[in-house]
């Protein structure tokens, strides 16, 4: 597998996190913790909402990632430090940028933070070619 991807290349996705989706979120995870699914617990604890799972907004980066590297690519390893909580009803913008590639793989650094604000995950990526099982 040939990759045209440099270091320095860049993608990012960004979308709001919604009600809706949390609770979908809730459904496939079965996480009730009382921050992520209890608006009391949620304001007890300082916050204006409930919060988002954190691995929701991460997925947004592996957006981010499918549409830099393109679907011969698949996510084979993550790693990522979560530095601060993510609010239902918050803008999120992912964005990837490779730090290295070849033939057999794609690294990438990876940021998410609230749009135009604090950094809430950052870590890495690594993608390969996907082949049939």
């Amino acid at each position: 597998m040939t990759t045209t991807l440099k270091a320095g290349d860049t993608m990012s996705f960004r979308k709001t996190l919604t009600v809706a989706e949390q609770a979908m979120y809730t459904g496939i995870s079965g996480n009730l913790a009382p921050l992520y699914v209890d608006q009391r617990a949620a304001r007890a604890a300082g916050f204006d909402t409930v919060l988002a799972f954190e691995l929701h907004g991460v997925a947004l980066a592996t957006t981010a990632l499918n549409r830099l590297a393109g679907p011969a690519w698949r996510l084979a390893g993550l790693t990522i430090d979560f530095s601060a909580p993510v609010q239902v009803g918050q803008t999120v913008e992912s964005s990837v940028e490779v730090t290295a590639a070849d033939a057999s793989s794609i690294i990438c650094k990876v940021r998410c933070a609230i749009a135009g604000g604090d950094t809430v995950a950052s870590g890495t990526a690594k993608l390969v070619p996907v082949k049939a099982g």
